[in-house]
């Protein structure tokens, strides 16, 4: 007789919540908000200073990334009545509460970077799947 399934993971913690918590964790990771956020825990920028902080995000993304981030209450838009107008972004007390969490995220990829790297450039020899020792055999 086959043993029961073990099911585990923070899904199963709050299962009546779990498409939320999903839905809040696809944000939060996303690399678009882990890099806007961390970007706007120094304090408030203009949307222009913001982009260019930002390497590689194009003005649709920021618009966006800005627009869902407002809406989910992470960060606020304030809008000055000048010529030429001036918007600028800050984190609201719920963003700032996740710097530490962002922060930790990227200052991982910036440690292992170099790993995963070496990483992918040997699967790109392997292929996914397969054991890397049949190309140290190969080679040798």
């Amino acid at each position: 007789m086959a043993s029961a399934r073990q099911i585990s993971g923070p899904c199963q913690a709050w299962p009546e919540d779990s498409a939320f918590i999903r839905e809040v964790l696809d944000r939060v990771g996303d690399k678009w908000t882990v890099l806007t956020i961390s970007t706007l825990s120094a304090g408030s920028l203009r949307y222009s200073d913001l982009q260019a902080s930002i390497p590689g995000i194009s003005q649709r993304m920021l618009t966006q990334t800005l627009k869902h981030l407002e809406r989910d209450g992470l960060l606020t838009r304030t809008a000055y009545a000048e010529v030429p107008p001036r918007v600028e972004y800050e984190l609201t007390d719920l963003g700032r509460s996740l710097i530490d969490a962002v922060m930790a995220m990227a200052d991982w990829a910036a440690t292992h970077h170099g790993e995963i790297a070496g990483n992918r450039a040997a699967s790109e020899l392997t292929g996914v799947g397969r054991a890397k020792a049949a190309v140290s055999a190969s080679a040798g």
